[in-house]
């Protein structure tokens, strides 16, 4: 949203939410949806027995809209995993916004549509047999759009336990799939994240990696 169209309501909605705090757990029913102006939450989501990570939500962003949009209950769980300041937003005030403002149902929708694309990106990825194809896979989509460290690569922030729930691998199946991809210096493992030397090598590999698959399946 708009930091423009939220200027007259940031104060009355705002709310301080220090890291660890749940906002709410997958399945519960919800009437209010969260606009992140700083800090940082991620969503998850049970498959099975596992919890996967589903998405970080940094400052600009929205979630939680569909409990008041459909009166759906929660699809995820969402925690704080940094401080911090949420616009909490209920159905009635965000009727009113849309009203008022053509511009944040415009925002909305372009948001939206490009979550059904990260969902359909997500189904292709948990379809993969093959643990080295989905991690690669999963590691283009993360670098795609992404700009070059300071260390010559690209840099993605994320632990070895949210890019397994990611690709549905214990952290000790993706501790080896990490492995390769380190010895063929297509990735390097950091304490908190992975950096990719080089995309290119690493698209080869994916485009390998699917050629490889058609040949299995034919």
């Amino acid at each position: 949203m708009a930091e423009g169209a939220l200027d007259a309501v940031a104060q009355k909605l705002g709310r301080h939410v220090p890291a660890g705090t749940v906002l709410f757990r997958e399945g519960e029913a919800g009437n209010e949806m969260f606009v992140v102006q700083s800090g940082r939450v991620e969503l998850t989501r049970h498959v099975g027995d596992r919890e996967l990570h589903v998405a970080f939500v940094p400052p600009g962003e929205f979630f939680g809209e569909m409990a008041i949009v459909n009166q759906r209950p929660r699809s995820a769980t969402a925690v704080v995993v940094e401080d911090a300041w949420l616009l909490v937003i209920d159905a009635r005030t965000f009727e009113a916004m849309i009203r008022a403002k053509t511009e944040i149902a415009v925002r909305m929708i372009r948001a939206l549509a490009a979550r059904v694309e990260q969902a359909n990106q997500q189904i292709e990825l948990l379809l993969l047999r093959d643990a080295d194809h989905r991690v690669v896979a999963c590691l283009r989509q993360l670098t795609a759009g992404r700009v070059a460290a300071d260390e010559g690569g690209v840099w993605i922030p994320m632990s070895l336990g949210q890019l397994a729930s990611r690709v549905a691998l214990t952290e000790d199946e993706l501790t080896e799939v990490v492995g390769r991809l380190a010895t063929a210096r297509m990735l390097i493992r950091r304490t908190d994240g992975f950096i990719v030397p080089e995309v290119g090598r690493l698209v080869d590999f994916l485009e390998f990696l699917e050629m490889k698959e058609r040949f299995r399946r034919a």
